[in-house]
């Protein structure tokens, strides 16, 4: 039986199918499926946007559906649940007219389920569920689409007045963030030469290196192959910035993957300065290595378990980007909205503070240790550092100008800043003989 043809709403159901029943990252997934595809450009938007979309609305939608079809949509069969949340949100978010979203929905399942699909979107059409009214996190989460746990996460860390604005702005989509490679380009020259080809771009908002456009392909923007820019949240340029390396030192990026604080670093510290960038996993090394290769930076890659360094010390400057829940990075991967769980915090602090005081050992007296986590929860910030702390009693915090103050820890949020949500502490390794 030959395969039914490619359409935009087929690659966003294959999408929905891959990244909730498999597992799958939809920040890869996505693009893959689109690039096999062979649609058109407006068409491969159109799959980008209803993939990207059901995928941050999954909690309101699968609500949404539940109370139309009268049962929970895990009792629903794998194939009609997707296209129920492939339809909705065309229905509730996407403004996609009634009659097409519903009809080309339904032609994409088994003949045997279209009745039940095409009844319950006919419903949604007809009536939608109004969204629940309350500021307790689980009417938040049905509203905005974060997990009811990070909501009341939210709330630990956040005046009560900014958490629903915040958990929106994790559920937003993120806009294409480029930070000019100075080492290559000034970023004036990046921003005519990309004006020049008609997209809209504006200024960074904290860092005076980076851009903004909306979304699209990178690699098809003037500069990509000359390595004149990297795509990079501004919140990681905000981390470099912290650490703050200068001419001719030496600087260990302990968990480096996909490499571009590393590569961003390696420009600072210039020819007679050295990076070292470590990642525990193979493939994520192998970023690493591409990234500096295209832009033109020397760093030196490793693999490695950063608790059990294979490196020497005396580094002036030691970045611990640690692995974490990554929630603060939700607006490119949407699916961290709902699929970390409530526990895995707690565990990856463990992690984190192992990372971090292995890391120390390896910083010079006086040198500067930045820990950096793309997420909020208390767990992996505020008592992670805690705990840190309570290991490695030679570091001191070290107050740095962030974005709202001057601090040993600064909180950086898409509603505020419009960057992802990130949490980084600075700290300095006392020199012999010096108290806290």
């Amino acid at each position: 039986m030959s395969r039914p043809p490619p359409s935009a709403r087929r690659v966003a159901l294959e999408a929905l199918r891959r990244v909730i029943d498999e597992g799958a990252y939809s920040n890869r997934v996505v693009p893959s499926l689109l690039a096999r595809s062979g649609l058109d450009g407006r068409d491969r938007r159109f799959a980008a946007d209803l993939a990207y979309g059901a995928l941050r609305a999954r909690l309101p939608i699968d609500r949404a559906i539940e109370l139309v079809a009268g049962r929970p949509v895990e009792r629903i069969t794998p194939g009609a649940r997707h296209a129920l949340r492939l339809g909705a949100y065309q229905l509730l978010w996407a403004n996609v007219a009634p009659h097409a979203a519903v009809d080309a929905t339904v032609a994409l399942v088994n003949p045997r389920e279209r009745g039940f699909v095409n009844a319950v979107l006919r419903r949604l059409a007809e009536a939608s569920p109004d969204p629940p009214d309350g500021d307790d996190p689980e009417a938040v989460a049905l509203r905005t689409g974060l997990a009811a746990w990070a909501v009341r996460e939210l709330g630990r860390v956040l005046a009560a007045d900014e958490v629903e604005a915040a958990a929106r702005a994790l559920a937003a989509p993120a806009p294409l963030t480029l930070r000019a490679n100075r080492c290559r380009v000034e970023p004036a020259a990046l921003e005519a030469a990309i004006a020049a080809t008609g997209r809209a771009v504006e200024p960074g908002r904290l860092d005076p290196d980076c851009l903004r456009l909306a979304g699209g392909d990178p690699s098809e923007l003037p500069g990509f192959r000359d390595g004149w820019f990297a795509v990079q949240d501004e919140a990681s340029v905000v981390a470099v910035r912290l650490l703050a390396p200068a001419p001719g030192e030496r600087v260990l990026d302990a968990c480096a993957g996909p490499g571009g604080k590393a590569a961003f670093a390696a420009c600072l510290v210039g020819p007679e300065g050295l990076v070292v960038a470590a990642d525990v996993h193979p493939a994520r090394a192998g970023l690493v290595r591409r990234s500096a290769q295209r832009l033109g930076e020397r760093v030196a890659v490793l693999v490695q378990d950063a608790r059990r360094p294979a490196v020497r010390g005396g580094f002036d400057r030691v970045l611990v980007d640690a692995p974490c829940t990554g929630i603060g990075s939700a607006r490119r991967r949407p699916e961290l909205l709902w699929r970390v769980e409530a526990g895995s915090a707690s565990r990856l602090a463990r992690l984190q503070v192992a990372i971090a005081a292995s890391a120390a050992e390896l910083l010079r007296p006086g040198g500067r240790l930045v820990y950096a986590v793309c997420t909020f929860p208390r767990a992996e910030t505020d008592a992670a550092c805690d705990a840190l702390l309570r290991h490695r009693p030679d570091l001191v915090p070290l107050a740095t100008p962030g974005p709202d103050a001057t601090t040993a820890r600064h909180r950086l949020w898409p509603h505020r800043h419009g960057t992802d949500a990130m949490f980084i502490a600075t700290f300095e390794r006392a020199r012999p003989g010096a108290t806290r």
